[in-house]
């Protein structure tokens, strides 16, 4: 992947709206769902979830395809992975097994340091 793909993705994941989308969309998996039931998933209205579903597609992190008169959206999970391992690519100088060990599922739960989008996530 390169930067600006990167950027890309993560200008379009910088949103809430989207965020949601996106992470329900990995949740339902290859199979995806109908653009209306994620609209009924997140209370969206169909011009709000239109707007929101062009900004993943432009970033390519959603394909669709046409199921009779539905369209249904899937997460790119290869856009993602490719995302996860640019964002890691060089971490810990190039050591993969201190990264493991740096990262939070390791951490106690007293440990976790508690934000508001870590609680809304949760949530």
């Amino acid at each position: 992947m390169e930067k600006q793909e990167a950027l890309a993705a993560l200008v379009a994941l910088g949103h809430e709206t989207r965020l949601d989308i996106f992470r329900l969309l990995m949740q339902a998996g290859p199979k995806g769902l109908a653009a209306g039931q994620i609209g009924e998933r997140l209370a969206l209205p169909p011009a709000t979830l239109s707007f929101h579903l062009s900004q993943l597609k432009h970033a390519d992190l959603i394909t669709f395809r046409r199921e009779s008169r539905s369209l249904i959206y899937s997460a790119a999970y290869p856009v993602m992975n490719a995302l996860l391992a640019y964002m890691t690519e060089n971490c810990c100088q190039g050591a993969a097994a201190s990264c493991e060990a740096a990262a939070p599922s390791t951490c106690q739960p007293e440990e976790r340091h508690e934000t508001p989008a870590r609680a809304r996530v949760r949530g």
